[in-house]
């Protein structure tokens, strides 16, 4: 199942202990080597450590009423988890990256991104297109297979091989309109067909 990503922020934490809730999602820590999601940064006056974080393997369900998890002792700070330290420390976000194609030819920018619930992978991503070029396609929806590169600067997808058309051969057809001449007989009409 596809998640929106915007579906995994503001989200309430609740505990499976309490049913209280914990924190709420304010970021979402996407590694630019795998685009995985390595965490959730988490905001709430409950929290004993800033920033913390919510790994994506201790949350048990996702439901109606947000990410749930046994406790609060579920949450992780920056330093506690090594791949958590390399990611943040690359301050790298999805949302906003200009998008080109293999020829460096901009296509737009990433506006949001879907997440797959089962493996926290990003699946797709939403690129909103330029104004000039959104008469025709407001967004693309790109899938993962088709990303070639991804830095801080921009993402580089493979937009295929794009056939141009053939371009129509100038074919001249000559009708002769029966109602323009005189009196026109079957028989010229025949020998027009067949000429």
């Amino acid at each position: 199942m596809l998640i929106p990503h915007v579906r995994l922020l503001k989200t309430p934490v609740m505990s499976l202990q309490t049913g209280a809730q914990l924190a709420l999602t304010s970021r979402v820590l996407v590694d630019p080597r795998d685009l995985t999601i390595v965490a959730y940064e988490l905001e709430g006056s409950m929290l004993d450590e800033h920033p913390s974080y919510l790994r994506p393997v201790d949350v048990r369900e996702l439901s109606n009423l947000g990410f749930i998890v046994d406790s609060s002792d579920e949450f992780v700070g920056e330093n506690d988890v090594i791949r958590i330290k390399q990611v943040s420390d690359y301050d790298f976000e999805l949302v906003g990256l200009p998008v080109i194609d293999e020829h460096k030819k901009k296509l737009g920018k990433i506006q949001g991104f879907n997440v797959d619930a089962g493996s926290y992978s990003v699946q797709q991503i939403v690129v909103k297109r330029p104004l000039l070029r959104s008469l025709g396609e407001t967004e693309l929806l790109i899938h993962r297979s088709q990303i070639l590169e991804v830095s801080s600067a921009h993402i580089k997808v493979d937009t295929g091989s794009i056939r141009e058309p053939e371009p129509t051969k100038n074919i001249v057809r000559e009708y002769s309109n029966p109602f323009r001449t005189g009196n026109v007989q079957p028989e010229a009409i025949r020998r027009a067909e067949h000429s």
